[in-house]
């Protein structure tokens, strides 16, 4: 069973979860001996692990080149073509010149650099709508040019190029909803970003969601029919026994601990308020604000009115090893997020003997049993919990151990097998049609 798979993000260049999650997936799936992975992204760096799969960045794929290969001849012709209703442009000159001439509405205008390449950032930038047009482009010449049986679309930002493959291929579709729009906004939805997901849905032939919250969320919000909805839980990678060794902290105090975006989503007021509530009860504590986002500016203001900046600290953004880093220096992680479809987090948190409190408004509170569950909003809970491991040994004490031993059985061959699953399953149906 080969895979064409779509992506935004693949370690070591991620920005959150997204990336985590393709990349122990296909780990998982590499132990699977009948299924085969290409795994594509926008940008690829050249640094990226590829044992487990291969690794195509778009930004290396010429979109005006094709090779065609002549059964009289012995030998493989190149030529350039231009697509129909595509048209590659060098630079401004150039783009002026094709628009002087006449073509049709639905013409497609998209700029190339050397050897008809598209250029990416692979970033979440101010371009980004751009650029998934253009990875659809791109998704078109690599599922037209390889050989395999199914395309599988990572979250929203990857649907329209395994739209584009399936519909030049005629390939199933399976799409891997991560996260919504309903999640990332608090239901203020993007009305683009909706429709990307909505069309993405509708035209997949099977839907993984990370969730049951999520699951629920795909058919009620976006009207998908149940039948064709499956929730396969995410897992963690087992990490290095090194690695989950203490190091010395630097302060004598307890350190809590919140990483992940500061964004609304993720809950990150919560979590002052919270801290400021423990801090009228005890003093030896330290809080840590690990990560970035477009909610950091208020955070630091916040917590400067609340006079606590003495006891409060933000990181920026980290990533690989400084995340384990802070993880070892913490005695307890806190997940108050307002809409979490899943989060891995917590379970990276647990693998390092830390015990962890997360809101029941998480997809991963539906499999984990040895973690604090609390309502996001309610600040005085989640103060009460952070207080109470805190405070009393034997509790944190189950909660470290206990937790560990849950999170080591959370294994990413498990949810591959469950994935590979959902590609027989539209396999199948689409035989059946």
């Amino acid at each position: 069973m080969k895979i064409l798979m779509f992506g935004w993000e693949f370690p070591p260049h991620i920005s959150g979860g997204l990336g985590t999650a393709c990349y122990g997936l296909t780990k998982g799936l590499a132990e699977l001996k009948d299924v085969d992975v290409t795994f594509v992204v926008p940008k690829a760096y050249g640094d990226e692990d590829q044992s487990s799969m291969e690794l195509i960045g778009a930004n290396n794929v010429s979109i005006t080149r094709k090779k065609v290969h002549f059964k009289d001849l012995q030998k493989k012709i190149d030529y350039y073509e231009v697509e129909s209703g595509m048209v590659p442009y060098m630079d401004p000159e150039e783009f002026w010149k094709l628009c002087s001439k006449k073509y049709t509405e639905r013409t497609r205008f998209v700029e190339i650099i050397d050897e008809g390449k598209l250029e990416f950032t692979g970033k979440y930038g101010a371009d980004l709508l751009h650029e998934i047009y253009k990875y659809s482009l791109v998704a078109e010449v690599i599922a037209r040019d390889n050989e395999f049986d199914l395309i599988h679309a990572h979250d929203w930002l990857a649907y329209p190029a395994g739209i584009a493959a399936k519909e030049i291929s005629g390939k199933p579709l399976v799409i891997h909803v991560h996260a919504t729009d309903f999640d990332r906004s608090g239901g203020s939805v993007n009305p683009k970003v909706f429709e990307i997901e909505k069309r993405g849905m509708e035209a997949a032939d099977q839907i993984i969601t990370v969730s049951n919250l999520t699951r629920n969320i795909v058919i009620e919000k976006y009207g998908i029919n149940p039948d064709k909805v499956t929730t396969v839980y995410n897992a963690v990678e087992p990490i290095a026994e090194d690695k989950q060794v203490k190091p010395k902290k630097g302060v004598s105090e307890k350190v809590v601990t919140f990483l992940g975006r500061i964004t609304m989503q993720k809950g990150p007021e919560y979590f002052v308020e919270a801290a400021n509530l423990v801090l009228k009860k005890m003093n030896n504590v330290r809080f840590v604000m690990a990560g970035s986002g477009d909610m950091m500016d208020a955070m630091v203001r916040r917590v400067a009115d609340l006079k606590i900046s003495d006891r409060f600290h933000f990181t920026g953004f980290l990533k690989g090893d400084d995340v384990f880093d802070m993880f070892r220096m913490s005695d307890v992680f806190v997940m108050p997020s307002v809409s979490e479809p899943f989060g891995i987090v917590p379970l990276e948190a647990m693998q390092s003997y830390v015990p962890v409190i997360i809101s029941r408004q998480s997809g991963v509170s539906e499999i984990l049993n040895n973690a604090i569950k609390v309502d996001y909003w309610d600040t005085h809970a989640i103060a009460d919990a952070i207080y109470g491991l805190l405070n009393n040994p034997v509790l944190w004490d189950t909660f470290q151990k206990y937790g560990k031993e849950e999170v080591d059985s959370l294994q990413w061959k498990n949810s591959a097998k469950d994935v590979r699953d959902v590609y027989q399953k539209a396999l199948d149906l689409t035989t059946i049609k």
